[in-house]
């Protein structure tokens, strides 16, 4: 699953915040366990820092989530 993003050639690009330009890869990934929901299960986050090659801009996004 990718947030504001898309899929092309098994690559995900996801949009950069500021100026829209398409980040291919990202820098660093780590997983990440969220806080359990009603029936106590977690969700694992996986996110993705990213480095706009247009503006320079640097942000988080979501690039997967699974129940765990």
């Amino acid at each position: 699953m990718v947030k504001h993003g898309c899929v092309i050639e098994g690559k995900s690009l996801v949009k950069c915040p500021k100026c829209s330009a398409d980040v291919a890869s990202p820098k660093k990934t780590w997983k990440m366990a969220g806080r359990p929901d009603k029936t106590g299960k977690r969700t694992q986050l996986e996110i993705g820092l990213f480095e706009c090659s247009k503006c320079k801009n640097t942000f988080r996004e979501v690039l997967g989530k699974s129940k765990i």
